[in-house]
């Protein structure tokens, strides 16, 4: 079964949701700024994106600008630091059991359909 990572404030994130309803999938909706990920959990994203932790984060986040920007940060590091503020982590994402896309732009996300 396919599972978005969702932030309802967000545009892209919700042209990406629109697409899952519209196709004949079943998905399950994951809001990760209710239900942060585990470091685990994210690791394991990441594997599934096959990018390297940096490439998730959003580096136009204030939080990121004022704390993290000109820090050298192991990808264990980021990882932690997007576990803790996963208003970091990039969307949507949305994956299914062998491999993840980011949807953006939101078309991305019928490579998994």
């Amino acid at each position: 079964m396919l599972k978005i990572y969702h932030n309802a404030r967000c545009k892209k994130s919700r042209e990406g949701l629109e697409i899952l309803k519209n196709s004949d999938k079943e998905f399950e909706i994951k809001e990760y700024l209710k239900e942060p990920l585990s470091e685990e959990e994210l690791e394991s994203l990441i594997n599934k994106l096959d990018i390297a932790p940096i490439q998730l984060v959003r580096k136009n986040e204030k939080i990121w600008k004022e704390e993290y920007k000109d820090k050298d940060l192991s990808d264990r590091e980021l990882i932690t630091v997007m576990t803790k503020h996963p208003k970091l982590i990039e969307r949507p994402i949305v994956e299914d059991d062998k491999k993840a896309v980011i949807g953006r732009p939101p078309s991305e996300i019928e490579k998994l359909l």
